[in-house]
């Protein structure tokens, strides 16, 4: 092999090593700042479906996006159409979101783990409660954060 085309070999095996790196780096994430303007609207944008059966709004319709699939704490899978169709629930009080932590992969993509509490009244006239612990995953498109995906279940110490 000459000098040149060892050189060339070189170089490109640098840059390509390189770029891995950089992509590997951008691919472990990181963990959003206290302060992200970002972070703080998709942090809201949760809080608001925790507590949604306490403080009605449209966040499933406005955060949802149209090809979301979601899997519910009993574990069937459901959609965005079958979110908004849902039936009433529970009685609920006492909704809060109890924590919510976003990481970042990109400009474009967050995952947001989190947990959230009610008190409810089952069917029967008893009170529970019910901690749920999840993960949701948002994607940016067309400027517009939307929740793609999402994993919930119930907390095992509740």
């Amino acid at each position: 092999m000459t000098r040149l085309r060892l050189h060339v070999s070189l170089s490109l095996l640098g840059t390509f090593l390189f770029s891995a790196g950089v992509a590997n780096a951008q691919n472990q994430g990181h963990w959003a700042e206290a302060n992200d303007p970002v972070a703080k609207q998709l942090i809201e944008a949760e809080r608001k479906w925790a507590v949604l059966e306490c403080e009605p709004s449209k966040v499933v319709s406005e955060a949802l996006a149209d090809d979301f699939v979601g899997t519910s704490p009993q574990g069937p899978i459901y959609t965005k159409k079958e979110a908004l169709a849902e039936g009433t629930p529970e009685k609920a009080r006492d909704c809060k979101l109890l924590s919510a932590r976003v990481r970042f992969y990109g400009p474009d993509l967050a995952i947001i783990y989190g947990k959230e509490t009610s008190t409810r009244t089952a069917k029967d006239g008893k009170e529970f409660q019910r901690t749920l612990i999840w993960t949701d995953t948002w994607l940016k498109r067309n400027g517009k954060w939307q929740i793609i995906a999402v994993q919930d279940m119930t907390d095992p110490k509740h």
